[in-house]
């Protein structure tokens, strides 16, 4: 979509689905180009003075129908298509696409294979909180992870809400083996603020790049 027009995605915005297969079409040329095999669908924003309520049923129908559509067109790539809830209490009032369990409803309802949840914690502890049981409970369905603690959008070591050792251990518990984007806004230096990874590493007892000490 126009982001300077405000808009924030297309996949579940009425009228737009010509745009938005173009975007796709756009988007997998992109992937190809530089190897990536996932690529985020995003719901987009209900529209300005609609009621929320109102035209929730019509959005819905146009992002499942658009899903498929991507989901058909991905798979001749063999790439997988992801869709992220945001908060609309923080980050983005207008979103469509707000908790896991909506997200998860619609892709239940998509039934594609090659459609997947990605879920970020961010989003996820502000809408639900719950986070152990909803990436136990989701765990199938997700296709990729991004973290950042809450309230801040911080470091996952800075002051806040979440356990990420936690976390990270319970992803390994689950059987994760994708990547963990770290979608946050550094405090300061971007390599400085990477300091967390390092300290987590060696409180695992493995060295820089996840290896193991014992392996070395």
């Amino acid at each position: 979509g126009d982001q300077e027009a405000g808009e924030m995605g297309l996949a579940a915005v009425p009228g737009r689905q010509a745009t938005f297969r173009q975007g796709l079409a756009a988007a997998v040329q992109y992937a190809k180009a530089v190897g990536c095999p996932r690529i985020h669908l995003m719901a987009g924003r209900v529209p300005l003075g609609a009621d929320r309520v109102a035209v929730a049923g019509e959005m819905e129908t146009t992002f499942t129908e658009n899903l498929r559509y991507a989901a058909d067109l991905l798979a001749q790539e063999d790439m997988i298509g992801l869709v992220e809830p945001i908060n609309n209490r923080i980050t983005d009032p207008r979103y469509f696409l707000n908790t896991p369990h909506q997200a998860v409803a619609i892709l239940e309802k998509v039934g594609r294979p090659n459609l997947k949840l990605q879920l970020d914690l961010f989003h996820c502890q502000i809408m639900d909180g719950n986070l152990s049981r909803n990436l136990e409970t989701y765990f199938p369905l997700i296709g990729h992870i991004q973290i950042a603690q809450v309230p801040g959008r911080h470091e996952p070591d800075s002051p806040g809400e979440l356990n990420f050792p936690y976390i990270f251990e319970l992803l390994e518990s689950l059987g994760y083996t994708g990547y963990v984007g770290c979608e946050y806004a550094p405090k300061g230096d971007t390599l400085e603020g990477l300091g967390w990874l390092r300290s987590y590493w060696e409180s695992r007892g493995l060295q820089h790049g996840g290896t193991s000490k014992a392996a070395e």
